[in-house]
């Protein structure tokens, strides 16, 4: 056995991994125009001037292209009235040509976030954030029309990785709608006993270390240190901080919410940040417009 400081853990290569999902789903997208004549939409719904909302659409629009799926981009302005983006968001339910919509969030404060959500059709809900979709996902023996796109993307990494969940203890660090609730109920469904830490939970250390997996969604940078890890256990770090480093051009550097450099001497696998779980989390919205335009195209 070596010792303890040669070990290095293998790192999953998000990037490598969501490449070869894209290339999986152009084929399935030249096969459905082959066939049908059709290809799989998605409607992207961007309110606003957010430089980083922006830059997330215009990769999508790109991660689009890249396949095959045609981009419907609808920019509307920051005053915007509620009722005008749910009529938008209507009309988008109404258009056969989409199977896929988008609200690009957060969402400018006058709005209703959840209310604009709930008016998405539940077949065109690619985010999986539809209270039916996140409903179905929490009960035995249901399947939700699609699955959020970052847990998706998780049990995607993991299942690629050789990484088995059943009877294996998990903890997910973060209960967010977006990312901690629905990947512990993913975990669940794949039969791992679920513990949940969060920001109320004492002495979340001694929980993380007795985890095979651990999913790390706090939002907190470099939070879980390399001593709270089990040796060989797989760590999946959604996490995406901005720190100030100034031999940047930009100013900052992004990390995750594990400590990347010593949480590799112990743990059996782990993904970096960038190039983790960011690159899945894209290639699940596109493999979720794929599925929705196949149960349409298809029957």
């Amino acid at each position: 056995m070596a010792s303890s400081s040669d070990h290095k853990a293998t790192v999953i290569d998000g990037k490598a991994v969501a490449h070869t999902i894209r290339s999986e789903i152009a084929d399935e997208v030249r096969q459905l125009s082959q066939k049908y004549g059709k290809v799989p939409g998605l409607a992207v719904v961007i309110v606003g001037h957010r430089k980083d909302s922006q830059s997330y659409v215009s990769m999508k629009r790109k991660a689009c292209a890249e396949v095959g799926i045609k981009s419907f981009d609808i920019g509307l302005p920051e005053q915007v009235s509620e009722a005008e983006l749910i009529s938008k968001v209507h009309e988008l339910n109404a258009n056969p040509d989409v199977h896929g919509i988008l609200v690009q969030l957060p969402l400018p404060k006058h709005v209703n976030e959840e209310k604009v959500l709930g008016e998405i059709s539940l077949e065109k809900d690619v985010d999986g954030f539809h209270p039916l979709n996140i409903g179905k996902l929490a009960m035995k023996g249901r399947e939700p029309l699609f699955l959020p796109c970052t847990p998706k993307g998780c049990l995607e990494l993991l299942s690629r990785s050789g990484i088995s969940i059943k009877g294996k203890k998990a903890v997910v660090v973060g209960r967010s709608n977006i990312v901690g609730l629905p990947v512990s109920l993913l975990l669940l469904k794949e039969n791992a006993t679920v513990t949940i830490v969060h920001s109320r939970t004492k002495e979340p250390e001694k929980i993380i270390r007795e985890a095979d997996i651990v999913i790390a969604a706090a939002g907190q940078a470099n939070m879980i240190q390399g001593s709270w890890i089990k040796s060989g256990a797989a760590v999946i770090d959604v996490g995406t901080n901005a720190v100030d480093d100034r031999t940047k051009k930009s100013g900052y550097r992004l990390v995750g919410d594990v400590d990347f450099k010593e949480a590799s001497k112990v743990a059996g696998w782990i993904t970096p940040v960038p190039g983790g779980v960011g690159p899945m989390t894209v290639a699940m919205l596109l493999k979720n417009t794929l599925d929705g335009a196949k149960r349409v195209i298809e029957q």
